[in-house]
C-alpha cells in the first residue's frame, strides 16, 4: 500500500551522500551554458539519465547501481540551470535542453543511447525523439506529460513541501548562483506552463520505442494521459508502476528499476 510517511523518509536518503561514485566528470560549453556531466562505467549500451525539473542527477542515486551491474553504460547530466550546471539569459525549452543532451553526447562520443526520463526529462527525452530519432534507441518516459490536458490540478501535499525544501538546499549547495533559486525555479516553472504542448498528428511521427511509465498514486500526470500517450505513439507501450507516486525513482527504487530495465533489455541499440 502507498503511504505518504514512505515517501518523506525516503527523500532524506537521497542525493550527494549516497551517489556513487562516477568513472569520469566534466563540463560541456554550449550555447551560452555549462553542462556538468557524469559517466559510470566503461563498457555496454548507454543509457542517458535525465532527471525532473528543480532537481540534479545526484536524485538517480538509488538506480546506478542496478543498471550497472545489468551491463549497461550510465551518462548523467545536471540540466541546463540545475545542479552544477549553469544558464544563459533565454528562457528554457525543451528544444534547448534536448540540444544540451546532443552536444554532451557528441563530445563523448555516443552516438546512440536510451534515455531514461523523469518528469522534464521525459519531455527532454521526447523531444529527443522527434529532433534526433537516429540517436535514440528508446525512451523511458515516467511522469510527465504531452500537452496541458495531462496535468492534474494542483494539490500542494507534504511530500512535495518537502521535495521542494529539499530541491532548494541542494541547489544553494550545488550551483553557482546559490541565492537565485527561486528565480530558477520561476524560469521553470514558465517553461512547464508553455510546454509541451504535442497534437496526436505530432506524436504520430516519433517512430522512437516509448515506454509509457505511469506511477499508480502520481501527483501531476492523470492516468488517461498516460493511456493516451502510449497509444498515440506508433510504437508506444504502457508500464504501469504499482504503489507509487510521482517520486517512485527515490520513493520505492525496486518498482521504478525493474520496469526501466525490462524496458531496455527489449531496445536494439
Amino acid at each position: 500500500m502507498y503511504r505518504q510517511d514512505d515517501q518523506l523518509i525516503d527523500f532524506e536518503r537521497d542525493g550527494l551522500a549516497v551517489a556513487r561514485t562516477p568513472e569520469k566528470t566534466g563540463v560541456t560549453a554550449v550555447d551560452g551554458a555549462r553542462i556538468w556531466w557524469a559517466l559510470h562505467g566503461e563498457r555496454g549500451p548507454c543509457a542517458f539519465l535525465l532527471h525532473g525539473g528543480l532537481g540534479h542527477s545526484g536524485n538517480w542515486a538509488n538506480q546506478i547501481e542496478p543498471l550497472l551491474e545489468a551491463g549497461y553504460r550510465l551518462l548523467l547530466i545536471d540540466t541546463r540551470g540545475h545542479g552544477r550546471s549553469t544558464r544563459d539569459g533565454r528562457p528554457f525549452s525543451y528544444r534547448l535542453l534536448g540540444q544540451d543532451v546532443i552536444a554532451v553526447c557528441d563530445e563523448l562520443e555516443v552516438e546512440r543511447f536510451a534515455v531514461i526520463g523523469w518528469s522534464d526529462g521525459a519531455c527532454t527525452g521526447l523531444e529527443l525523439c522527434r529532433s534526433h530519432p537516429g540517436r535514440v534507441a528508446g525512451l523511458f518516459f515516467f511522469a510527465c506529460n504531452v500537452d496541458p490536458f495531462g496535468v492534474m490540478p494542483f494539490k500542494l501535499t507534504p511530500v512535495i513541501e518537502r521535495c521542494l525544501s529539499r530541491n532548494r538546499n541542494d541547489y544553494a549547495l550545488l550551483s553557482e548562483t546559490p541565492e537565485a533559486f527561486q528565480e530558477f525555479a520561476d524560469a521553470v516553472s514558465l517553461m512547464q506552463r508553455n510546454e509541451p504542448n504535442l497534437s496526436a498528428q505530432d506524436l504520430e511521427t516519433i517512430r522512437t520505442p516509448v515506454a509509457v511509465a505511469q506511477a499508480e498514486f502520481d501527483e501531476f500526470i492523470a492516468p488517461e494521459h498516460a493511456e493516451y500517450l502510449a497509444h498515440a505513439l506508433p510504437n508506444g507501450r504502457l508500464a504501469r508502476l504499482p504503489g507509487v507516486s510521482h517520486f517512485a525513482p527515490i520513493q520505492r527504487p525496486h518498482v521504478f528499476n525493474a520496469a526501466a530495465l525490462a524496458f531496455l533489455k527489449s531496445l536494439k541499440f
